[in-house]
Formats: C-alpha cells, sequence, structure tokens
C-alpha cells in the first residue's frame, strides 16, 4: 500500500481520502486551515492524520487537491519540501465559463507544476476527468494519467488499484494537456448530452 498527503481539504480531496484509506494506504490530509485539516482527518478515520501546511509532507506521493490557480503557487511555496516526492495533479484549469482552457495551447498545469516543482520531484496527472460523486461512489471507474517518469507512474498507478479503480496510462506529461481537454470534454457531455454529471469518461475492453 502507499504513503499519500493530499494537498486541500475540498470535494475531490475527502473523495480520495476516503478511497484511500478504504484501501489500507497511510493518509496525511493537509490544509491551510489546521482545525479543518484535523477535522477532515477524523471522518476518514482508520488512522489518517493531519499535517502542517508548508511543512515536508509525510507521504511519498503528494496529491495537490487545490483549484487550478493555485496549483503553481502552493507548489512554489512548498519548494523543497517537495523534494523527492511523486505530485499527483488532479485539478482542471477551465476559463470562468468553463467552456475553454485557461492555459496555453502549448502546456497544461500538469507542466506547470512540474516546472516550479523541485527538480527531484516527479509530476504525474491523473484524477481530473472524474466528477468527485462518482468518484466517491468507487467502482470500476478508469483514472487517466500522464507523467515522464515510469517508476512514479507505477506508483501512482498501485495506488490508484488499491482504490479499486483502473489506471490508464496515455503517455508523457505532454498528454496532460489533452487530459486537462478531457475534463473540459466532461463538462460538455454532462451539460449538453447526458444531462447530469453522474458518469465517467472510461475505456471499453471489447
Amino acid at each position: 500500500m502507499s504513503s499519500i498527503s493530499i494537498i486541500g481539504l475540498g470535494n475531490m480531496a475527502s473523495a480520495i481520502g476516503a478511497l484511500a484509506v478504504k484501501g489500507g494506504n497511510a493518509v496525511e490530509v493537509i490544509g491551510r486551515d489546521p482545525v479543518k485539516a484535523k477535522e477532515l482527518a477524523a471522518a476518514l478515520g482508520n488512522g489518517a492524520t493531519a499535517g502542517t501546511w508548508g511543512a515536508a509532507p509525510a507521504g511519498e506521493i503528494v496529491i495537490l487537491a487545490v483549484l487550478f490557480d493555485s496549483a503553481v503557487p502552493v507548489v512554489s511555496q512548498y519548494g523543497d519540501a517537495l523534494a523527492g516526492k511523486i505530485i499527483v495533479d488532479i485539478t482542471n484549469p477551465f476559463n470562468a465559463s468553463v467552456t475553454g482552457l485557461a492555459v496555453p495551447a502549448d502546456t497544461s498545469i500538469a507542466q506547470m507544476v512540474a516546472e516550479a516543482a523541485p527538480a527531484s520531484a516527479r509530476v504525474v496527472k491523473a484524477f481530473n476527468t472524474l466528477f468527485r460523486d462518482v468518484l466517491a461512489a468507487g467502482g470500476r471507474l478508469d483514472v487517466f494519467m500522464a507523467g515522464d517518469d515510469a517508476q512514479a507512474k507505477a506508483s501512482v498507478s498501485a495506488f490508484i488499484t488499491s482504490l479499486g479503480l483502473r489506471p490508464q496510462d496515455t503517455g508523457d506529461l505532454s498528454m496532460a494537456h489533452w487530459l486537462e481537454g478531457a475534463g473540459l470534454l466532461s463538462v460538455g457531455v454532462g451539460r449538453s448530452g447526458v444531462g447530469d454529471f453522474n458518469f465517467s469518461l472510461g475505456v471499453n475492453f471489447g
């Protein structure tokens, strides 16, 4: 099982945290509000702990569960505290109307996080194509991921599998731009096609 730290205390943090403790992983939650961090850790139970904002996360895998426009500033603030860590960026850089991406066409939030992170950190994009309620419900959902480091992706894949989910490797970190586009596609399908957000994108085998 994995040792993970989740930076952020929102809906996705609680959904991933709940699946993680259920899967037998060691979970630390970290937020700017220490009281809320302790409350979330207590709600997760199963030995989940609350970390200290800005201090080196305890987990080998650090899940960045913040708003997309906070992702790079948070990683920059943490600096060397993230050295050697696997950073999982789950954010979606949507514009205000959620009709486009708020990043240039030749990059992604994940790539920008990688540029801001210590050189020894390894960044993996994952979880951004899943809606919170669907993820919280669990099931054999596909988690699309991208990253440049094979060992880091193997560790994240093992973690995803422990959640009862299916890792789907899409390639190197340049694919994160298209995964962020797939997050936008999911919103469009929910708004204009399915009519709600109780679905997920996935791979159909045969």
